[in-house]
């Protein structure tokens, strides 16, 4: 028997020519090319087996060196290539007619006498013949292998109650004699009563979840409308609060001008009192020099008296000038304003978020699930991926994420042969030809994978991580992660014990466990990573004048978990030194 990863996903085959593409999955090569040439009208390209897109058509890689030997079969033993789509033969997901020969056509009907499925062709002797005439024929229900007792080859007839199982006739002589059993008929009609019951319930369930569908529809409605109104409101009062401050900006204008107004009135009134001064000076200073120069002596007497004691009679004002007068005094005023406004606009809004926040629109009730499915989720809640805000405590912005860098190195000794390491451990590209690593058990040996020395454990941490070329795979795991072989055991993101992030030219796809998440969001050479391993997030950035939350992991990290990565053809990653 051949193990899963050996068959291709297409034709659940053992794989022919096996080829790998940038998410890591392998494929018969003309299986491959035959699902992306039907695509090729689209123009959008999805990997057959986690559905990650890309833009363009990547082109497969021919698995060589360690990753092919632990699938190779002699060429031999191979069959014949898939023959081409056609819609009456049987497919990958087909039941096949056991009696065509090569080519085999969709099975219509399983004959339970028999214990085979035929196509419409052969089944034609079932309807004609009185020899087939008793047999009971049914839907193809493709797994006849279950029909027939794997220790009598005979055909199941009896459910033995004792021990759980449908048995033969042969069966009732000695592995389960004295047991207590009935027809399979019988038990089908008590069980028929028990499905019924069940049924019941599973309807009156429906019941409950389209009721809580139909709250949940009007709520939302609800939460649209409020939502609406609130917005509507706020649009309102904000335009009420810019028009408060457009006539706080026509006062102050106002206020302003008003002042310059009367300070010049009233300089250019001392100005015109000043110049009438300055005339009438300038007159008598002529009339002086006209008199200096007159020979009448009693003429120069009579008019020097009248003019020394007019002059001397005349006190003239002082005309003082404020150096320091200026509106600067305004513009503090102002300022100071602005100041005020804008730290009362953001404590208001601080306390108006943390009010929004804290209010839960819907959330799921587990506590009236049974006790099995308590103990069940226990042992997997590592494994749930839950969505929630961001925590408080995560920063917002990319120095504050700076606060937590840590110093991550690669580890050449857990190095893919074909990895090749540079700028002293922070850069991992794959290349055509092995490198010199030597022999380690914490080697990948089939996978082009590679992670860091560091284990992260009971704090905050922090690295970026710039990508580039068709693909490549940013995650954390556990250091018990198998190292041999190409299985999902071993990839960074597809078992319990790690998580990833993979990258492509057009999406992004988080995985974990059997769980895979498409996500659609610009692209970014530069991904940010952070952890919380107390507080159980591991949440991916992309890195720019603002961090872009890509996706958020929550889990309960039950160890250290080591940086890792996965890297394709004519790909590399470098950790970013901070």
């Amino acid at each position: 028997m051949s193990s899963d990863q050996d068959n291709c996903h297409l034709c659940k085959e053992y794989l022919r020519d096996p080829v790998s593409i940038p998410c890591g999955h392998i494929f018969c090569s003309v299986c491959l090319k035959t699902y992306w040439d039907h695509a090729d009208h689209t123009g959008s390209y999805l990997c057959p087996q986690c559905k990650v897109t890309y833009n363009k058509r990547p082109t497969p890689r021919r698995m060589g060196g360690s990753r092919l030997s632990s699938i190779q079969r002699s060429t031999e033993s191979f069959p014949p290539p898939p023959p081409s789509p056609d819609y009456n033969f049987a497919g990958p997901q087909d039941v096949g007619c056991d009696i065509c020969i090569g080519k085999k056509h969709k099975a219509v009907k399983t004959c339970l006498m028999c214990l085979a499925s035929y196509c419409e062709k052969h089944l034609k002797p079932h309807y004609e013949s009185n020899t087939f005439k008793r047999h009971k024929l049914v839907d193809e229900i493709g797994h006849l292998d279950r029909q027939i007792c794997p220790q009598h080859q005979k055909g199941l007839e009896l459910f033995c109650r004792t021990d759980e199982m449908c048995i033969c006739v042969l069966c009732t002589v000695k592995e389960h004699k004295g047991h207590d059993m009935v027809s399979a008929e019988q038990e089908r009609a008590d069980e028929q009563q028990r499905l019924g019951a069940t049924q019941a319930e599973i309807q009156e369930k429906i019941h409950d979840r389209l009721k809580q569908m139909e709250e949940l529809k009007q709520a939302v409605d609800s939460l649209k409308n409020s939502a609406h109104t609130a917005l509507q409101e706020c649009e309102k009062m904000f335009a009420d609060m810019m028009r408060s401050i457009e006539r706080m900006q026509q006062e102050m204008t106002k206020l302003i001008s008003s002042n310059k107004r009367a300070a010049l009135n009233n300089a250019e009134g001392h100005m015109e009192r000043l110049n009438h001064e300055i005339a009438d000076l300038k007159r008598r200073d002529n009339e002086i020099t006209q008199l200096s120069r007159t020979e009448d002596h009693i003429h120069f007497i009579q008019t020097y008296h009248m003019l020394t004691a007019q002059t001397e009679a005349e006190e003239l004002p002082t005309v003082s000038v404020n150096p320091y007068f200026t509106f600067g005094p305004v513009t503090k005023a102002v300022s100071e304003m602005k100041q005020h406004l804008n730290e009362f606009s953001n404590d208001e809004l601080v306390r108006v978020a943390k009010a929004v926040n804290k209010m839960t629109f819907c959330q799921l009730d587990e506590s009236k699930k049974r006790q099995s499915i308590k103990s069940e989720e226990a042992v997997t809640s590592s494994s749930v991926q839950v969505y929630k805000s961001v925590p408080v405590q995560e920063p917002q912005h990319r120095n504050d994420f700076l606060k937590y860098a840590c110093d991550l190195t690669l580890d050449s000794n857990t190095a893919y042969r074909q990895l090749y390491l540079s700028r002293g451990n922070r850069k991992a590209a794959l290349k055509r030809d092995p490198q010199a690593y030597g022999d380690h058990p914490s080697r990948f040996d089939s996978l082009p994978q590679v992670l860091c020395k560091d284990a992260l454990s009971g704090g905050a941490y922090y690295w970026e991580v710039d990508w580039s070329g068709e693909g490549a795979a940013i995650g954390v795991t556990y250091k018990g992660i198998k190292r041999t072989g190409y299985g999902d055991t071993c990839r960074i993101g597809y078992n319990r014990k790690s998580w990833s992030l993979f990258c492509s030219d057009s999406s992004y796809s988080a995985r974990h466990s059997k769980d895979q998440l498409e996500i659609k969001a610009p692209y970014s050479s530069r991904i940010g990573v952070f952890l919380d391993h107390a507080g159980g997030t591991l949440s991916f950035y992309a890195v720019g004048d603002t961090m872009s939350l890509i996706h958020r992991f929550k889990a309960s990290f039950s160890e250290a978990v080591y940086p890792g990565f996965w890297v394709w053809y004519e790909s590399a990653i470098t950790i970013i030194r901070q």
